[in-house]
């Protein structure tokens, strides 16, 4: 015995945007005009189209929309870093809790791009062919090409953490990390370390730079030496193997400023293998505050940016300039905050 409803339910079709208009008392270019966006239709039209839209539950058909809006209501976030560092990194995890909390709260879909250093021809290919309708950059490298795509596209998009390359102005959302290297080494004088190293970041990138320029400007201010850098590249393995070269170079260190928390978990286990008590014998302070600064032992002492919050910021920005506002002038700059924990 054949179930009629069923067989109904299976001949039936989904709701044109004819049947719309026709619902509604208006034309077709009417209803579709009102279905997307409502550009020259009065409220009243408006009011009738969203009502036959909700009658005949109608959905309205996106690659067709796209054609019509130019729009494809997604956005990308463009890292450019190996597959193997974002999904290890907890820095990464606060970015897309923030950015998909922003997005909740609109129809925008996300697209996650990890741009592969061999890679970012294809990137480019991307971001320049229309699928996306802005961009949100996090983690730039010097050498990457995402800035230059993003500058002769006019793709709407939105940094997190200072380009260095970038040569119009872009909507940026930082945090304060001359102030944060400043503010790790200052808290290091003021617990009586005479003899502070740095694990810095990455050379090309802005955090390395900066952070590295905030220790150096707080040792100077103190009169003290400021020799002894290592560079890194925000890993645990890269931490470790700075830290024994750092110690090598430096044994009378009795403190050390790392400008990652990854990089300072890695430094700690080097740390006792050398024999060296934290923060006994040397005083460590990290930067970041993720989740595995209160998994090490000691805990870290570190600096908090927070980042959840500027990715939120970063994705709010971008969805008004999908809303046509002007892109952001002058950068929205977080302020660094000193966590006191075990290692200082």
């Amino acid at each position: 015995m054949v179930d009629q409803s069923a067989a109904a339910s299976a001949t039936h079709t989904a709701p044109t945007l004819e049947q719309v208009a026709k619902r509604a008392g208006v034309s077709r270019s009417t209803a579709s005009r009102a279905i997307n966006g409502g550009l020259r239709v009065s409220p009243a039209a408006m009011r009738s189209v969203a009502a036959a839209v909700d009658d005949l539950g109608y959905t309205p058909n996106r690659a067709a929309r796209s054609l019509v809006t130019r729009r494809t209501d997604s956005v990308a976030l463009v890292v450019p870093e190996p597959d193997d560092r974002v999904l290890s990194d907890p820095f990464f995890a606060g970015v897309l809790n923030g950015v998909s909390a922003a997005l909740a709260e609109s129809d925008l879909q996300l697209v996650l791009i990890l741009a592969r250093p061999h890679e970012t021809d294809r990137t480019a290919r991307y971001l320049r062919s229309g699928h996306v309708d802005g961009a949100i950059v996090v983690s730039h490298h010097r050498d990457d090409s995402i800035d230059r795509v993003l500058e002769v596209s006019r793709l709407p998009s939105v940094y997190i953490g200072r380009p260095l390359t970038f040569r119009r102005p872009a909507a940026l959302i930082d945090t304060d990390n001359i102030g944060g290297g400043r503010l790790a080494t200052q808290h290091l004088i003021d617990r009586g370390r005479r003899r502070i190293g740095t694990i810095a970041g990455p050379a090309d990138m802005s955090a390395g730079l900066d952070r590295l320029d905030g220790w150096r400007e707080a040792l100077t201010a103190a009169g003290l030496a400021a020799d002894a850098v290592v560079r890194g590249d925000f890993t645990i393995d890269g931490g470790a193997a700075a830290a024994r070269e750092i110690l090598t170079r430096h044994p009378d260190l009795d403190a050390l400023f790392i400008a990652s928390d990854l990089m300072a978990a890695g430094a700690l286990t080097v740390l006792a293998e050398f024999g060296r008590d934290v923060p006994g014998d040397i005083a460590v302070v990290g930067y970041d505050n993720s989740g595995i600064a209160s998994t090490t032992s000691p805990n870290l002492t570190t600096i908090a940016q927070p980042i959840v919050a500027m990715a939120r910021a970063a994705a709010e920005e971008l969805v008004h300039q999908l809303h046509g506002r002007t892109p952001r002038s002058s950068p929205l700059i977080f302020p660094p905050e000193l966590i006191t924990r075990g290692s200082a």
